[in-house]
């Protein structure tokens, strides 16, 4: 279960507090606003622009990023509750320039469609395989039972997201 970092709440000086967080295994050490959610954070002060906000209110996952092992949508967690934290952005999963294995069978499947949700469906499955080595079918949709796709089914991706995990067993 993912526990948030509250004690920023009581350390916040002025409008700004020092966050130190590991990005895509990057130390990275930045004064922000606490208040600043964390996908304003990553693309707007890192630039990690992979990352989509859909809906802005934690309904559509297109904005989902790994926090500390587990997924989560970006949209509704503020950059103070993440200090102390390793976050893993679809933009750290590419590693020497080859894509991740989640990455390739999106592709390999045709689940990719537009694009604009698929980060946030590849961050999710790898959240669960990160936890899991051998996922079911049933775990898979689960996993990603929060991300919304607009242009197909999850058909494509369900068995996209399937073939990769059987690929790293």
């Amino acid at each position: 279960m993912l526990k948030v970092n509250l004690d920023w709440y009581q350390r916040v000086e002025g409008d700004f507090m020092l966050v130190n967080v590991v990005v895509n295994g990057e130390k990275i050490k930045k004064d922000v606003d606490p208040c600043l959610r964390l996908i304003d954070f990553l693309r707007d002060e890192l630039n990690l622009t992979g990352t989509k906000e859909g809906c802005s209110e934690g309904e559509c996952g297109a904005c989902t990023v790994i926090l500390d092992r587990v997924a989560v949508t970006s949209c509704t967690v503020l950059t103070g509750q993440v200090d102390g934290s390793e976050i893993i952005t679809i933009e750290g999963l590419e590693k020497n320039g080859e894509l991740d294995i989640l990455q390739k069978k999106f592709i390999e499947h045709g689940a990719v469609q537009c694009g604009f949700c698929s980060p946030g469906f590849i961050m999710s499955a790898k959240a669960l395989m990160m936890e899991k080595e051998n996922p079911t079918l049933e775990e898979i949709k689960r996993s990603i039972e929060g991300n919304l796709c607009r242009c197909t089914g999850f058909i494509k991706i369900v068995e996209a997201i399937d073939a990769a995990c059987k690929e790293v067993v």
